[in-house]
């Protein structure tokens, strides 16, 4: 398994693949954060790869992992990442 990719790596590429100078493609990859972080209230969908969304978590009893004892953890919300069905299939084997 290699390396992940790194953020000069990918700007560089989306920059050869598209003919954009690397300080455009670093433009509009901020873009698409910045309208990301703006929206993931509502839902945030990238086409082919997945959704950004707010899930809101319940209450719950958990243990301390030290001491064993019961604790209760407070309801709150998470972000979470839906990855898209074109993704997984892309990505994972086929079984």
């Amino acid at each position: 398994m290699g390396k992940p990719l790194t953020k000069t790596q990918i700007i560089t590429k989306i920059a050869d693949d598209n003919g954009l100078t690397k300080k455009q493609a670093k433009s509009v990859i901020a873009s698409i954060v910045a309208l990301a972080y703006k929206s993931a209230k509502d839902g945030f969908t990238i086409p082919g790869l997945g959704k950004l969304v707010v899930v809101s978590r319940k209450a719950r009893t958990g243990r301390n992992p030290r001491t064993g004892e019961q604790i209760k953890i407070k309801a709150k919300k998470v972000l979470k990442f839906r990855i898209a069905k074109a993704a997984k299939d892309a990505i994972l084997p086929a079984k």
